[in-house]
């Protein structure tokens, strides 16, 4: 697709549904909340849509990841083609299953970003361009839900980009679960209280951190009504909680494509995305 061209009557202000179009896409057998967060915190001039990966034998293997890299680039197509204004892959864990290291992942995003005429952005390389843009050296990471080879993936990377990674450890590690099956058996869906139980774990852990992560889409149920939760609608209370920034991978990806898009949250958010109101 070298010589792709977005179709022109996209570029008609007229033609659009909405000012700003964004796509979302996340891994397959994942009903994902990203179109539907991101959503709430936009402008009425945002509109968001979805688009699953499909590979039917799916069962959340890196190696899995790597095998189908190739779909992000069908999802930046369909999406340019249907006049899309930025797009974002979610799934902290493509980014260190891909092979391609840092810089490779920065080069592939700028390719799919320059052939389709819509930029596109990842999750896990989100999380390093926001360290970057905060001028974080020192993190530790909340790796939540996340098996080891899946958070220890994302700790290399964090390495190779630079970052001083103090601790990082999963709800097992931390001592929440007896084992990863009792993890993998809550669906990546969690007590509310275990939210901040966990940060406070990690920052006792790594006091000196100046910021602390966490890794993937983790969710935290609402105790009033059981409401799935992510990161990104707890960093408020989680900061004033830490006294530091907490930058989750959900919060990255939404506070580049925010400023990708050039607008920012009409929400009250905590310190990443409230730097875009500024």
């Amino acid at each position: 697709m070298a010589d792709y061209q977005k179709p022109a009557h996209w570029a008609v202000p007229a033609n659009k549904l909405f000012k700003y179009q964004v796509g979302f896409t996340c891994p397959p057998h994942d009903f994902d909340a990203a179109p539907s967060d991101f959503l709430r915190m936009c402008p009425e001039t945002v509109g968001v849509h979805g688009r699953m990966l499909h590979v039917p034998d799916y069962t959340h293997r890196l190696e899995q990841r790597k095998q189908n890299f190739d779909l992000l680039e069908e999802f930046v197509l369909c999406m340019a083609n249907n006049g899309a204004d930025v797009c974002g892959q979610v799934g902290s864990n493509w980014v260190h299953a891909s092979g391609l290291g840092v810089e490779g992942i920065r080069r592939h995003c700028e390719m799919l970003s320059d052939r389709y005429q819509t930029p596109f952005h990842m999750a896990g390389y989100a999380m390093v361009e926001a360290l970057r843009d905060r001028n974080v050296e020192k993190v530790a990471l909340n790796a939540a839900y996340h098996h080891p080879s899946w958070w220890q993936g994302t700790v290399g990377f964090l390495k190779e980009a630079g970052f001083d990674v103090l601790w990082a450890g999963n709800f097992h590690d931390q001592g929440w679960f007896a084992t990863q099956q009792e993890i993998n058996d809550c669906i990546w869906c969690f007590d509310g209280a275990l939210a901040k139980k966990s940060f406070a774990y990690v920052a006792d852990k790594a006091p000196n951190a100046d910021a602390y992560l966490i890794n993937g889409m983790c969710n935290f149920r609402r105790d009033h009504d059981q409401l799935a939760q992510r990161p990104v609608h707890l960093e408020i209370e989680l900061e004033d909680m830490l006294g530091k920034p907490m930058i989750s991978h959900d919060n990255a990806l939404y506070w580049r494509m925010f400023k990708s898009l050039g607008v920012a949250p009409v929400t009250r958010q905590g310190s990443l995305l409230s730097s875009l109101k500024g």
